[in-house]
């Protein structure tokens, strides 16, 4: 697998967790449940604590909704 470091990392990192919303944020039979899975996985392993999985978070729901909160 590739690895990423610095800047690399941290967008690829932000790529997934604005995926991830997005995906949950599909109607039904549009919302791809075994990518979504994948994709929290993989970022639960990229991401080191808690607090650095709050950042990702509001900044996915900042790119995907406009709201901060």
């Amino acid at each position: 697998m590739t690895e990423f470091a610095g800047r690399d990392l941290h967008l690829v990192k932000k790529a997934l967790a604005i995926a991830v919303l997005a995906i949950e944020r599909m109607p039904g039979p549009f919302q791809s449940s075994s990518d979504q899975s994948d994709m929290k996985a993989l970022l639960d392993s990229l991401i080191e604590n808690d607090t650095e999985l709050a950042h990702y978070t509001r900044s996915a729901r900042i790119a995907v909704t406009g709201e901060a909160d």
